[in-house]
């Protein structure tokens, strides 16, 4: 998304989703037959390495970051990676219709109108045209990203003292878009909301006719359902993130339920619900098709069904390997259904190539 080093080949990129409590990588290559899965793993990261978007120990997580690549095999060097939550800003704003190159050295001009930072020299921005205005002739419809440059370096400089480079910096909604556009079918008026309960951040993005309309995240997430259980048996983190595995799992652990977990997991859900109602108050002529969910927290038996209640939309566990050749012999199903739902940020970025928008 933003403009760093479009130098690529788009040969040898791996997609790395940098998250509060774990790294996840995907590797993609290109063949005649379509996309082939090369690359997929992860590792925890420990506590406190990333809090609230911001990187607290560089030097760990370049360590896991090394670890991570030794571990899997993978040989890119080149490096697709994103940020989320109150990093970045993203707005969906109109704009007098005019050609992308037009637009760009408005932009330049005029950032500080529309961006709300004090200095624009500190920012870094981008957008995307999304096409002609529905509503209003004669304009056309932007989103426009924008995050401070201090914190993209800090995330560049984490990767590259790995021995990596990162060509592109993306946005975790955006990386979510694209993972959908390759993985399912749609009808170009088809809208979907797309949700990833990570650790901290929980993001949601809106997408019609093959862009977002309109994009959340908010700071709640699976840590915060690990910290209720904590308090709840008073126990250390650690075990009581094992305990929401194990349930997660479908086994009950200290007597703790499936139930018991969407019953804690109520503020999240709270939060997508409140997104979706506004969502439809803003666009109330648009019909919602269905919700798409990934991230560690939308395996827990009985989420899935209590958004569905919630929401009045039919809502399904992402599976964003389901147009993705696989090579049985080098991929262990169970595996693979393990750890899919929650790689769904880093198979975006793995599908980002040279002059994507």
């Amino acid at each position: 998304m933003f403009g760093l080093e479009k130098l690529f080949s788009g040969k040898g990129v791996a997609g790395l989703d940098i998250g509060s409590s774990s790294l996840k990588l995907a590797e993609i290559s290109d063949t005649p037959e379509g996309y082939e899965l090369k690359t997929l793993a992860g590792i925890y990261l420990p506590r406190n390495v990333i809090a609230g978007g911001v990187i607290l120990d560089r030097e760990t997580l370049t360590g896991k970051i090394r670890e991570l690549f030794k571990n899997s095999g993978c040989k890119a060097r080149n490096i697709v990676t994103s940020l989320s939550g109150h990093n970045v800003i993203i707005k969906r704003t109109g704009f007098s219709s005019m050609d992308e190159e037009e637009f760009r050295l408005l932009l330049n001009d005029e950032a500080d109108k529309y961006l709300p930072f004090e200095d624009i020299r500190e920012v870094n921005f981008d957008f995307q045209i999304l096409g002609e205005s529905d509503t209003t002739p004669g304009q056309m419809d932007v989103v426009l990203a924008a995050a401070r440059k201090e914190i993209i370096n800090t995330f560049m400089e984490a990767v590259n003292k790995a021995g990596l480079k990162v060509v592109i910096m993306d946005v975790d909604p955006f990386a979510l878009e694209t993972m959908y556009e390759a993985n399912y079918d749609f009808e170009e008026q088809d809208v979907v909301v797309l949700v990833n309960i990570g650790a901290s951040i929980t993001n949601i993005n809106v997408i019609k006719k093959g862009g977002s309309i309109f994009t959340r995240d908010f700071s709640i997430g699976g840590d915060a359902i690990t910290e209720i259980i904590q308090k709840k048996l008073g126990i250390e983190f650690d075990e009581a993130e094992a305990v929401k595995t194990a349930v997660s799992g479908g086994r009950e652990d200290r007597g703790v339920t499936a139930s018991d977990l969407v019953e804690i997991a109520d503020p999240i859900l709270s939060e997508i619900e409140r997104s979706v109602d506004y969502f439809r108050s803003t666009y109330g002529s648009e019909f919602i098709r269905r919700v798409i969910a990934g991230g560690g927290s939308a395996v827990i038996p009985g989420i899935l069904p209590a958004l569905t209640q919630r929401l009045n939309i039919e809502t399904e566990l992402v599976n964003p390997l389901q147009n993705i050749r696989i090579d049985r012999k080098k991929f262990d199903q169970h595996n693979l259904e393990e750890i899919g739902s929650r790689t769904a940020i880093a198979v975006g970025l793995a599908l980002r190539r040279l002059n994507d928008r």
